[in-house]
C-alpha cells in the first residue's frame, strides 16, 4: 500500500476545507509517455529519461519518471511504484528519494 504525499491543490480551499488521504495500491497503467532528451539543467545527469502519465488503479493520473525499463514501453503497460533516487541536493550532497514507476515484475492474476 502506498500514499502519494505530494499534495497539490487544484482549487484553493476555504479555511475549513479538508484533504482526504486515500490509500493507493501503487499500481497503474501507462496513460501516455515521452522520452526527455533535453532536460532542465538540474536533470541533465539523468538524460535521456522517460516521463509518463500513470493512471493509478484507484483513478487519479500522476506524472512520474519511468525506471528499470528494459525494452519498449507502450501505452497500456502495467507499472508499479518504487522509491528511487530523484536528485542530490546542496553542498552536503543530500540524496532525495521519491516515487518512480517501473514495469510490473510479477504478472498479475
Amino acid at each position: 500500500m502506498a500514499y502519494w504525499d505530494q499534495f497539490r491543490r487544484a482549487q484553493p480551499l476555504d479555511g475549513g476545507g479538508e484533504v482526504e488521504l486515500v490509500p493507493l495500491s501503487g499500481k497503474g497503467t501507462v496513460y501516455s509517455f515521452t522520452t526527455i532528451t533535453a532536460p532542465a539543467e538540474d536533470f541533465e545527469p539523468f538524460a535521456p529519461y522517460m516521463l509518463a502519465l500513470i493512471k493509478l488503479d484507484e483513478g487519479p493520473i500522476v506524472t512520474a519518471q519511468l525506471t528499470d525499463v528494459d525494452g519498449a514501453v507502450e501505452i497500456g503497460t502495467r507499472v508499479e511504484m518504487v522509491v528511487r533516487k530523484l536528485r542530490t541536493d546542496g553542498e552536503r550532497g543530500i540524496i532525495i528519494y521519491g516515487p518512480k514507476f517501473r514495469p510490473l515484475l510479477r504478472p498479475e492474476d
